[in-house]
């Protein structure tokens, strides 16, 4: 591997029942890793063996080896030591008190893994003996007692994410009215309210990306402000998402027929959003071409 390629990175994520550990594996998947569940201690080495060979094509992978394993869990304090020799592995170990975890179980109406006969507190106890060594092991512990799903996923992307990892990816989607509004926009805004260069026949055969209708419709009264405004209005609102852990927005910009109007003001708002701080933004013309 050369100097340039990224860094592989390999995690362990283990800890008590009921701690978060199926949010911590969606945020990360959500971070780009690949996420493997309920993992046997004894498929560390075949995991590791397989991402290094593989390189670049998997440059995160976390494992999520818990007390599900049964009896084989109790060779996870040798896997990790002995992989650790030769292998950069950090263990994320979550954690919660007693009582939060006996909430959390009897808010899903689930045993304990380790419950048998018992309550579930003698389960949560008998895991935390178990978990002794592998937290002492832990690179990173996070006590999720007074998190909710969203802070600990925002918990992990602060943990996890790359420098250069946006916190958002936002669509900038353009449309058609007449053909229906999309129906996975989280924002909807109507550009109608410009004159139509469908109207004018020397516009009417180009696009919103060509500069002649590009030109004319943010000439129109009313269009750069709405572009201004409207990101001035939009920005915290994508703060908001970024704060509750929301990774994917779509933003839709509609017209008539989703050709002139509104694919010259995605253009414009996109290239505006793209100065706005932890934000990616990617522009689809969902109708161009349809007419």
């Amino acid at each position: 591997m050369n100097d340039d390629s990224p860094q592989q990175e390999i995690l362990i994520v283990t800890g008590m029942s009921g701690a978060g550990r199926s949010t911590v594996g969606n945020a990360l998947e959500d971070l780009g890793w690949y996420v493997v569940d309920n993992l046997p201690p004894q498929m560390l080495r075949p995991l590791v063996e397989l991402v290094e060979r593989a390189g670049t094509t998997l440059p995160q992978i976390a494992a999520v080896v818990d007390v599900r394993g049964g009896h084989l869990f109790s060779d996870l304090k040798d896997i990790v030591e002995s992989l650790r020799e030769g292998t950069q592995i950090r263990v994320l170990f979550l954690e919660a008190t007693d009582a939060a975890l006996v909430r959390r179980f009897e808010q899903v109406r689930r045993p304990h893994p380790l419950q048998e006969d018992g309550t579930i507190l003698d389960g949560i106890r008998a895991e935390r003996a178990r978990m002794l060594d592998m937290r002492e092991l832990s690179d990173l512990i996070i006590d999720t007692s007074d998190l909710n799903i969203h802070q600990l996923s925002t918990t992990v992307a602060d943990s996890f994410s790359g420098a250069d990892t946006p916190g958002l990816q936002v669509t900038v989607l353009s449309f058609g009215f007449k053909y229906g509004l999309p129906t996975d926009a989280d924002l909807v805004a109507d550009m109608r309210f410009l004159p139509n260069p469908f109207w004018v026949p020397e516009l009417r055969p180009f696009t919103g990306l060509d500069p002649e209708v590009r030109e004319f419709v943010l000439a129109q009264e009313g269009a750069t402000e709405f572009v201004t405004n409207y990101l001035a209005a939009i920005t915290p609102v994508l703060a908001g998402y970024q704060r509750e852990n929301k990774r994917h927005a779509t933003i839709a910009i509609g017209c008539t027929g989703g050709k002139h109007r509104s694919v010259a003001v995605a253009e414009e708002f996109a290239a505006r959003l793209r100065g706005v701080p932890g934000v990616a933004v990617s522009v689809k013309h969902r109708d161009l071409g349809r007419e």
